[in-house]
């Protein structure tokens, strides 16, 4: 800590207070997929800020843990302290540019290695610059580094990247990040108390753009998902789905464009899937919100009235411009108490996810050359509309693509 206020006084001992600090030694979570060739090869895409991004999975971080991630192209420490809160910095210390994850953190605050400034990492501010004397005016605590409001929610840490520009957050009356201007924080929907969850992940060599339009495409299904447990070739047919606009601005169009969106609307799920068939007639609904998101809930009532539902929450994160990162946060409640549900749940969920991977990385090879695509109708029509919508988002201006109900036809 600084001595005093104004920096005057008998500099403190700095040995005592940083015996508990520890080698930070964060593990990259995306060091696999930076490491690949043709991630950074591919076509940029433009990144939404202004928003909120799941960095990595929380739930298994014990306190006084740490770990990096990248964001929208930038490097962030990830972290728990001991009273459980996370923090979320850039990986940089304003100092000399060194990365904070070089350091040391005993809990309560992040030390940069290079010449042990401390930082608090909530809020980023500065509490010690070990080289100040007596004769020092400079006062540490009115240095920030940049820190990020986060918050955990269905086992991730929500990191909120703000715009350029766009200054600190504001705080509350009791000292607290004000979330009332913000976005709100994404969260999967449950139907109950009871129920099993499975996270899974899988890094993309492509630009966000191509990962988003790839998770609300319809008709590569019988392709990529071909599989006894899933669908075959042979069942491909014609489909017919209603969609509908989602506005998510505010009653004074002050946020134009944010978290708009379009939900194909509830209709009875594809009958040449053998999981939906096990259900029995379920009603499924499924949301597309921007900048990232896709939003399934399957609910389904048998002839006893009960009834048994699945949710799952879908995001593709930009980690750079050229590379991105799918995370699925699953829930239902269906044969919850069954013990060998959640792993077999898993396991079949791993190997849909690895088939959107496997395919995302034989494209990568063709965008190399960065060549000219095409968009059809009616089957690639949310794929433009999630263009327009990105767009009218980045600009603030412009109208949603969908003025109101819509019906699509394709086979798949």
């Amino acid at each position: 800590m600084s001595s005093t206020s104004n920096g005057a006084g008998k500099a403190p001992n700095p040995s005592a207070q940083w015996a508990n600090m520890r080698p930070i030694r964060a593990r990259d979570m995306h060091a696999d997929l930076l490491a690949m060739p043709d991630a950074r090869t591919g076509p940029p895409a433009e990144m939404v800020f202004g928003d909120w991004y799941p960095a990595l999975r929380a739930d298994q971080m014990k306190p006084q843990e740490t770990a990096l991630a990248t964001l929208l192209g930038i490097p962030m420490l990830i972290g728990r302290k001991k009273d459980n809160s996370l923090f979320a910095m850039r990986d940089l210390c304003p100092h000399r540019g060194i990365p904070l994850s070089a350091g040391w953190f005993d809990g309560e605050t992040v030390q940069c290695k290079y010449h042990g400034w401390r930082f608090e990492p909530c809020s980023g501010r500065c509490e010690e610059i070990p080289s100040l004397t007596q004769f020092d005016i400079l006062e540490p605590t009115k240095i920030f580094a940049n820190s990020f409001l986060v918050v955990e929610r269905d086992g991730y840490a929500w990191v909120y990247v703000p715009e350029a520009g766009a200054g600190r957050l504001p705080f509350d009356a009791k000292g607290q990040f004000d979330l009332s201007a913000l976005p709100a924080v994404p969260e999967l929907p449950k139907f109950g108390a009871r129920f099993r969850s499975a996270h899974l992940q899988a890094d993309l060599p492509c630009n966000v753009d191509h990962g988003i339009i790839g998770l609300m495409d319809p008709a590569h299904g019988p392709f990529v998902h071909r599989a006894w447990w899933w669908r075959s070739a042979a069942s491909i047919h014609e489909k017919t789905k209603h969609f509908e606009p989602i506005i998510g601005e505010d009653a004074n169009g002050a946020r134009k464009g944010f978290n708009d969106g379009f939900r194909m609307s509830a209709h009875a799920p594809s009958s040449n899937s053998l999981p939906y068939r096990i259900l029995g007639k379920p009603i499924t609904t499924i949301d597309f919100v921007l900048p990232n998101r896709r939003t399934e809930t399957i609910r389904a009532t048998n002839d006893k009235g009960v009834e048994r539902w699945f949710s799952s929450l879908t995001t593709v994160t930009p980690v750079t411009s050229t590379s991105c990162r799918i995370d699925v946060i699953a829930a239902w409640d269906i044969g919850y108490h069954v013990p060998f549900v959640l792993p077999i749940a898993k396991y079949f969920g791993a190997k849909f996810v690895q088939q959107d991977q496997q395919t995302m990385v034989e494209q990568a090879q063709g965008l190399r050359s960065h060549p000219g695509l095409m968009l059809i109708d009616d089957a690639d029509k949310p794929a433009k509309w999630y263009f327009a919508l990105k767009q009218r988002r980045l600009s603030g201006v412009g109208e949603h693509p969908l003025q109101g109900p819509v019906e699509l036809h394709w086979c798949s």
